[in-house]
Parts: structure tokens; C-alpha cells; sequence
């Protein structure tokens, strides 16, 4: 009696048949790097969704979610001959084991500060490899804006381009709101405003390289703070009959202040 195949090999072969020219899915035949890219990146936000409700369920479902996406692209990638799902596994396994000598050779790292300056020294030797090798080059253009700023400046910082103390981030962001103020003042047009914004959104996510905080964790604890309280309100105002938009602003601001003291 053979053994049942591993479910690796059965996703594989799953992924293999919905391809097909001729039996698969149309839906799945027609797509392609590109068209796929924005549901690799949704399931990967929706993974970290399960992690920040400690859905450990919805975890095991969403990660399974995002394995499809890499097998789906192997897929595309065997059938282009570029190469396939075993040669992704084993690069990111010889890069693994190039990047924690500690753990496969004889390197001693006493601490995990220690292996993170050992390994962002080995991934910054990686790069100086490659072709281009500028300081900011390789961080990817799809990542979340507030991400990339955040390894834009770590990079910057790297090789000097950082300020000594925190005390001039705080006066950037306080420059930055300035400007951003004169040119709301003055009537500037959208793309001055736009550009004005960046620059302060740019300088917090340098304040929170500073303080050791990940700005898109903090910002996504934020929306779900708002999130709660708003649907607390809105609960208050269904028990006298009511919905948002039939309440007042000071209504709603004193609901929203008892649900901040309920917290």
C-alpha cells in the first residue's frame, strides 16, 4: 500500500492541475506574476490580522492562504523554466544557513542584539554583491509607505546619515507642521500639501525608528483603538434609538469619552 502524498506535494500538484492549459481553472490559467502580486500582499496583511486578535485558528487558515500564493507563483515560474517551488525552498535554506553561522558553524553570537547587527551586516555584504549596490538599494517599492520609510532611514542611518540625539526629530516634526501650516494658510495647492504631509509622516516614522517602535504595529493598534470606541458609541446611541448621523458632535464626543474611561 503507497503511502498518501505529503500535503506539500498534494498543494503542489493541486496548484499544477488548476494551471493546466486544457483541464484547469480559467480563472487560474490567465493569471499571472502581476495580476497575483496584490493577493500575495493581501494575505500576508491578513496573517498578521489573525496574529493582532490572537486568532490562532484563523492563523493556521490564513497561512495556508499565503503558502498558496508562493506555490502559485512557483508554478508560474516552473512553467516560464525558471525554476520552481523546490529551488525557492532551497535558496531561502542555503540563505538561512549563511546568515546564522552560529547556529551551522563554529561563530559565537552571545546575544540577540548581537545577531542583529551580525545578521544586518550580512545581508548589507549580500547587497554589496549585487549589481547595484547603492545604500538604499533593494528595499522593495511595494512595501507599506510607513515600513519603507522606516527601512529607508535604518539604511541612511547605517552609514552616518542620522542624527546624534532624538532631540532633532522632535524639532523636525515640529518644522515640518509649521510648513504644513503656512502652506494650509496660504491656500497652497493639493500637490504642496501633499508633499508637505509626506514630509511630516516621513520625519514621525523617523521618530519611531528612534523610539524602537514599529510604526505600522502602532498605527494598526491605533485604527483598532478607534475602531472600538466608535462601535461603543454607536451601541450608547442604539439603546435611546438612535444612529450617528440623527446625534450631535457633542453628543458623540461625550459618549466617546465615557468609552475611553471604560477602557
Amino acid at each position: 500500500m503507497s503511502e498518501p502524498p505529503r500535503p506539500i506535494d498534494r498543494l503542489l500538484d493541486i496548484m499544477a492541475r488548476l494551471r493546466d492549459p486544457r483541464a484547469g481553472c480559467p480563472w487560474d490559467v490567465k493569471q499571472t506574476f502581476r495580476t497575483i502580486a496584490p493577493y500575495t500582499i493581501e494575505e500576508a496583511y491578513e496573517v498578521a490580522d489573525a496574529i493582532e486578535r490572537n486568532n490562532i485558528d484563523g492563523l493556521k487558515e490564513e497561512l495556508g492562504d499565503l503558502l498558496l500564493q508562493v506555490v502559485f507563483h512557483a508554478q508560474m515560474a516552473r512553467e516560464a523554466g525558471r525554476f520552481d517551488f523546490d529551488a525557492v525552498a532551497g535558496a531561502i535554506s542555503d540563505k538561512m544557513v549563511a546568515r546564522h553561522p552560529h547556529v551551522f558553524g563554529d561563530v559565537r553570537i552571545d546575544n540577540a542584539t548581537a545577531q542583529t547587527r551580525a545578521w544586518e551586516e550580512h545581508k548589507a555584504a549580500e547587497r554589496m554583491a549585487k549589481e547595484n549596490n547603492g545604500t538604499l538599494d533593494g528595499i522593495p517599492l511595494a512595501l507599506p509607505a510607513l515600513v519603507r520609510a522606516e527601512k529607508l532611514q535604518k539604511r541612511a542611518a547605517r552609514v552616518g546619515f542620522d542624527w546624534p540625539t532624538m532631540a532633532p526629530v522632535f524639532d523636525k516634526i515640529r518644522e515640518e507642521l509649521a510648513e504644513l501650516e503656512h502652506e494650509v494658510d496660504t491656500k497652497a495647492a493639493k500637490a504642496r500639501l501633499t508633499d508637505e504631509l509626506g514630509d511630516i509622516l516621513f520625519a514621525l516614522a523617523n521618530l519611531a525608528r528612534w523610539l524602537g517602535i514599529d510604526a505600522e504595529a502602532a498605527l494598526r493598534s491605533t485604527n483598532a483603538k478607534f475602531e472600538r470606541r466608535f462601535k461603543r458609541v454607536e451601541e450608547r446611541l442604539a439603546e435611546h434609538g438612535k444612529a450617528p448621523a440623527q446625534s450631535s458632535l457633542e453628543e458623540m464626543d461625550r459618549l466617546w469619552d465615557e468609552a475611553k474611561r471604560e477602557e
